[in-house]
């Protein structure tokens, strides 16, 4: 098992098995990406260091646009795929196994929450873990204390409220708030009559 056949397998989108090889490997990206995140989370850094830093946790370099406020926290890293201009807040947690795409322009709050692994729902085999994808558009803005679950998609230049549990996609230029989140207005702007979709 290497890092190429972790994300093959994860982004197939099948159960991983308690006690699998693709278990194990899990855990020793979890290690890794712990090291890595400590030497993020611990002192100063300037804009290019953590830039550097985020390269080395995901992998791929990392658009110089990018922003990043510590302390960040994930258990892979290897499965972040970010964008340009990008901007992370303090206190965010990335479970990114399943794969977190994340498009130009967006901005993430403080202590956002984003899950791509759920447990199988039955108790014998509760150690089984489900992947799926989050997808973000692009120029989305996630509030503070937002969660957003696996599978989900958040259209382009949507607005996530702070402390929203996102369950469900989120269509294109809407805000959405609440437990679990609904959609509560259309964002009113000239943003899509210029050509962007």
């Amino acid at each position: 098992m290497n890092t190429e056949n972790f994300i093959t397998a994860m982004n197939s989108g099948e159960k991983v098995v308690c006690g699998s090889e693709v278990l194990a490997y899990m855990g020793k990206l979890s290690q890794e990406a712990m090291k890595i995140t400590a030497r993020i989370n611990c002192g100063y850094h300037e804009p290019q260091e953590i830039q550097e830093l985020f390269s080395f946790l995901t992998g791929q370099k990392i658009d110089e646009g990018f922003g990043l406020f510590p302390p960040f926290y994930t258990d892979c890293g290897k499965n972040i795929h970010i964008g340009k201009n990008v901007f992370i807040n303090g206190g965010c947690q990335f479970q990114d196994q399943g794969g977190i795409y994340i498009g130009d322009g967006t901005l993430i709050g403080p202590m956002v929450v984003l899950a791509t692994l759920n447990h199988e729902q039955n108790p014998e085999h509760r150690g089984d873990l489900i992947p799926k994808p989050i997808h973000i558009g692009k120029n989305v803005w996630i509030g503070a204390h937002a969660t957003v679950l696996q599978g989900v998609t958040i259209g382009d230049g949507a607005i996530v409220a702070a402390g929203a549990v996102v369950t469900k996609d989120v269509p294109a230029g809407v805000i959405v708030g609440g437990v679990p989140s609904k959609i509560i207005k259309q964002i009113e702007t000239d943003y899509y009559e210029n050509g962007h979709d």
